[in-house]
């Protein structure tokens, strides 16, 4: 017989993203340092679905009036998500990540941080990598994008941010657990946007705070000069736009352990070195989050490794590197919304 805390795990295990079980039991950990058992049964009768408290009440065979302000509590630690206006919510399973583990953005403790840490490389090699639908996709930063180039608008983050009437900035999850242990790096931390329903959940959980777009794009542009790479949701009008380094963020930290990261990374375009002009300085080897360059009489890059972001463009002295587009065949088209990148992926680990 299972305890809750195994079934919950499992539960998180059927939504789209997964949560895979380990040979340690880290899992187990993580879900028992966030769930009160009462939580971990109220959970379980969420899905993917947001609702209203009566039909989630009705399943649950509880009382509407004492589960409405267990489920609002729920949403304010981070456990499931929020939506609605005036006092009138519907309430939805969040998925570990992207979810959960982000929510816990104002509350983390070295003990949460260092179980994640031990978990997410088994998520990622287990869940991430074993579906072709991804929770992000990767966009080339603005001035690397040729004149003659078909670029579509969301795959030019300024038009992403431009479309949004609801932009929410916040820390990045991923800086601030390695500085929180002493292993942070330098680059900007207020980096991460939200948008629309998801903004208006981050800042009423106090995760963030609200911006205009303008403010946005200054934020875009402090990214781009440090060299961060763009990851947006995967869909055509995402909910979140990520700005990522290597050395922290979970997702490329992951990435860099496999030998062809540019296998599982949605992108569509890849970094391509005139050797002829290359002076051999090495910045973008230093640039590279990915280690998709290295260094031999020329600047040399791993077309497996790439993810076509091109962070590496802009740190070229000699204007050696150039980001070209795949062939029309290898070309790839996000899903139109969450919901569609939700449902694909879902239906790809057999799940619908």
């Amino acid at each position: 017989m299972t305890d809750i805390y195994t079934d919950l795990a499992q539960h998180l295990d059927k939504l789209p993203a997964g949560y895979p079980a380990t040979d340690t039991g880290v899992e187990l950990r993580i879900l028992k340092r966030l769930f009160t058992e009462e939580e971990a049964r109220i959970t379980l009768g969420l899905s993917m679905m947001p609702e209203p408290v009566a039909p989630i009440a009705r399943r649950l065979d509880m009382d509407e009036e004492k589960l409405a302000p267990k489920l609002k509590s729920m949403s304010e630690k981070g456990l499931i998500f929020r939506s609605g206006k005036g006092g009138v919510f519907n309430y939805m399973a969040a998925q570990f990540v992207i979810g959960i583990w982000e929510y816990h953005l104002n509350d983390l403790s070295p003990e949460l941080i260092r179980d994640v840490n031990e978990y997410l490389p088994v998520y990622m090699h287990k869940s991430w990598t074993q579906h072709d639908t991804k929770q992000l996709r990767v966009i080339p930063v603005s001035e690397t994008i040729a004149g003659d180039m078909n670029i579509l608008p969301y795959e030019v983050a300024e038009e992403i941010i431009r479309q949004q009437s609801k932009i929410v900035v916040s820390d990045c999850i991923c800086r601030k657990e390695h500085q929180m242990m002493d292993n942070g790096c330098d680059y900007p931390m207020e980096v991460c946007l939200a948008f629309g329903t998801g903004a208006f959940y981050y800042e009423e959980n106090g995760l963030g705070r609200s911006i205009d777009p303008e403010e946005a794009l200054t934020i875009l542009n402090q990214g781009r000069d440090a060299g961060l790479v763009l990851q947006p949701g995967n869909a055509q009008k995402p909910a979140n736009l990520c700005m990522c380094c290597g050395c922290c963020c979970q997702v490329l930290k992951n990435l860099k352990t496999l030998d062809n990261p540019a296998a599982v990374v949605h992108s569509n375009y890849y970094a391509q070195v005139d050797e002829d002009e290359c002076t051999g300085c090495s910045e973008c080897v230093e640039r590279c989050h990915v280690d998709a360059i290295t260094m031999e009489d020329t600047a040399q890059v791993a077309p497996q490794r790439c993810i076509g972001c091109g962070v590496c463009i802009p740190a070229c002295p000699a204007d050696a590197l150039a980001l070209l587009q795949k062939d029309a065949p290898d070309q790839y088209v996000p899903p139109a919304n969450v919901f569609e990148t939700y449902f694909n992926m879902a239906k790809e680990r057999g799940n619908i």
